[in-house]
């Protein structure tokens, strides 16, 4: 048995015979696999235990860290400058080693996540640390992370992605373009998003790509088609989700005035929030260009992003009262005061565990849905705060807290509306239409009268951006489909009925017979033995119309669209043809419009940090960490 002084794979195993050349063969004592392998070649034991009992392989880490701390206690902690000898009594580990690439895996994690330069890895700092924590690892360079590991992890996801698109029958893709005057360049991001054979949604950003000319809408698509043929989906796109306008300002909007605590800048962008929308005449020229160009190339295929044509009402609506700028800026040195000099206990009953505090400013502040709930915590709490504060200057006024209490009841659906659709959670366009009927009707039936001028350019940026989704083919179809709503939001449900049959009716071009006829198999002869057992009469086909007449004759249910389907696709096989195509198109932004968002905060000239020079790569892997690292 392995010695009980020291920590030992073996201690894992029971050692059956152990020949004269030092070769043992040991069963292990989890599963009783037998493995064979030398004494001092210890490898074959330790990939076993990494891939077939990670709890008993991290517990064997963790005894090894144990004993490592033990010696260092006794030799002391490493000072000076990192060495390159191994310390007494202490061997660097091999490059075969599981803790030596587990280490390097951690760190190129940290590169992706953080979108750090690979040039880290060779900072004496980050040396230091490294040594300190790990004396036993051997430090990579800069190169073997970027032109090793970083093309690697590539590999492995375009490897996956194509091997998940072989067995999607349809597709939507988004197109999300992001430029900078200071990084001096573009890039394309391409989203695929699709429903796997156990009816599950999946996406994956199919490419990040650099662009030397953003305005060359022809050069964007040609790069669109390209990746297309590449991962097999070019005869498979459903719908194109496409805003390529040429904005270089992708900031969240934030509520005018109402800026929170942050590092500086903050505050000179929060007051042009409602003046930087407007494009210069050139930039709108080339943004019509891109549109028409778009709608030329892609056709009917091609839609808007729902989220970001609602941010854009919200944007609207707010900026029509320049007025209410002035109470949310009050609003807001009152919350950075109470958050700079209350202790964050006394601030649970208003603004619940998440207290920031004048040093640390969570970033989904900066969202103005995000904002609106510190807002509404504020209304509700007014008094409070403003018995705890020692400054009269700070008070607002009986009207300036009906503004803000009108502002957080007008804005209250938008919120929630953005709230769905800007998670990490796929959202389907069958919320769209749904959103937009009942955003209509509360802004038809609120009562105000500090807001008005709010209410009429919420409602009239509505009309002009959403409005069109109403009588929407494509809309209409996802929300029928969805079977919490069905039809029961329709004023004219004929009408909406002869819309959906028509849509149905494109994507399904088979008739009834011949689907069937394909669907089934060919009978086979009855056997002579059982021939007195009455043959069970064969199942006919039903045409569309009988398949929706049944499907809105159930009731609403509250069930998830795509498992409801996965469950009713041998009942209603047409219509489910059909919501596995319609619910890939998403109403949300993608997890690479994220990124973009990301790195136009961090990589400004006044945060004097570098660009990557691989960021195209880094882009890619942070959008599909989940399949490297699920």
């Amino acid at each position: 048995m392995a010695s009980k002084s020291r920590v030992s794979i073996l201690d894992y195993f029971n050692i059956v015979c152990e020949g004269e050349n030092g070769k043992i063969e040991s069963n292990c004592k989890a599963c009783g696999t037998r493995i064979q392998a030398k004494r001092t070649v210890t490898s074959n034991f330790v990939t076993h235990l990494k891939r077939k009992h990670q709890a008993m392989y991290d517990e064997f880490v963790r005894k090894k860290d144990v004993k490592r701390e033990a010696m260092q206690n006794c030799t002391g902690p490493p000072s000076g400058r990192v060495i390159s000898q191994s310390s007494p009594g202490m061997n660097k580990f091999d490059y075969s080693d599981p803790r030596q690439s587990l280490i390097s895996e951690a760190i190129a994690k940290m590169i992706i996540r953080d979108l750090q330069p690979t040039q880290i890895v060779e900072y004496e700092g980050f040396r230091e640390l490294l040594q300190l924590l790990e004396p036993r690892y051997i430090p990579v360079p800069c190169h073997y992370i970027q032109q090793q590991l970083l093309p690697a992890y590539v590999s492995q996801v375009q490897l996956a992605a194509k091997q998940a698109l072989k067995g999607a029958e349809s597709c939507s893709v988004t197109l999300d373009l992001w430029r900078s005057s200071f990084v001096g360049a573009g890039y394309l991001g391409v989203t695929c998003h699709f429903i796997n054979a156990d009816w599950h949604i999946r996406s994956a950003l199919l490419a990040c790509l650099p662009l030397t000319d953003h305005s060359n809408t022809q050069q964007m698509l040609s790069e669109f088609d390209e990746i297309s043929e590449s991962y097999g989906v070019s005869g498979k796109v459903f719908r194109v989700v496409a805003d390529l306008s040429p904005g270089e300002n992708r900031s969240p909007f934030r509520l005018p005035g109402f800026n929170l605590i942050g590092n500086g800048e903050e505050d000179e962008e929060g007051e042009e929030d409602c003046s930087d929308e407007k494009p210069g005449a050139g930039e709108a020229i080339s943004s019509n260009e891109n549109r028409k160009s778009l709608d030329q190339c892609l056709g009917r295929s091609r839609i808007d992003c729902f989220a970001r044509l609602l941010a854009q009402c919200v944007k609207e609506g707010v900026c029509a009262s320049p007025q209410i700028s002035l109470p949310l800026s009050k609003a807001a040195h009152l919350y950075n005061y109470v958050i700079a000099t209350v202790a964050p206990e006394k601030l649970v009953q208003v603004f619940g565990s998440n207290t920031s505090t004048n040093w640390q400013r969570p970033s989904s502040m900066d969202k103005w849905n995000a904002q609106l709930k510190i807002l509404r915590q504020m209304v509700e709490s007014m008094d409070f705060l403003e018995d705890i504060v020692d400054r009269n200057d700070l008070v607002l006024a009986n009207l300036e807290k009906a503004v803000l209490r009108e502002l957080v009841e007008v804005l209250e659906p938008f919120e929630e509306a953005s709230d769905m659709v800007q998670g990490d959670k796929h959202v389907s366009i069958s919320l769209g239409l749904p959103c937009v009927l009942g955003l209509r009707k509360h802004l038809a039936e609120v009562v105000t009268h500090q807001c008005a001028a709010i209410v009429m350019g919420l409602s009239q940026a509505l009309d002009r951006r959403l409005a069109g989704i109403l009588e929407d083919p494509l809309y209409v179809t996802a929300t029928t489909l969805d079977p919490q709503f069905k039809l029961s939001w329709s004023s004219d449900s004929d009408w909406h009925k002869q819309v959906l049959l028509e849509e149905v009716g494109k994507h399904t071009p088979l008739s009834p017979l011949e689907h069937h006829s394909e669907a089934q198999p060919s009978p086979s002869k009855r056997c002579k033995l059982f021939s007195f057992i009455k043959q069970r009469p064969t199942a006919q086909a039903k045409t569309v119309e009988q398949e929706l007449s049944t499907y809105l004759h159930e009731e609403p249910t509250d069930e998830d669209p795509l498992q409801y389907w996965k469950r009713k696709s041998i009942d209603f096989p047409l219509l489910s043809q059909v919501a596995k195509k319609v619910f890939t198109v998403p109403a949300t932004t993608t997890s690479v419009d994220q990124i973009f968002n990301l790195v136009s905060k961090t990589l400004r000239p006044e945060q004097c940090r570098f660009l990557p020079k691989n960021l195209d790569t880094l882009i890619y892997l942070k959008a599909n960490y989940r399949i490297l690292w699920s």
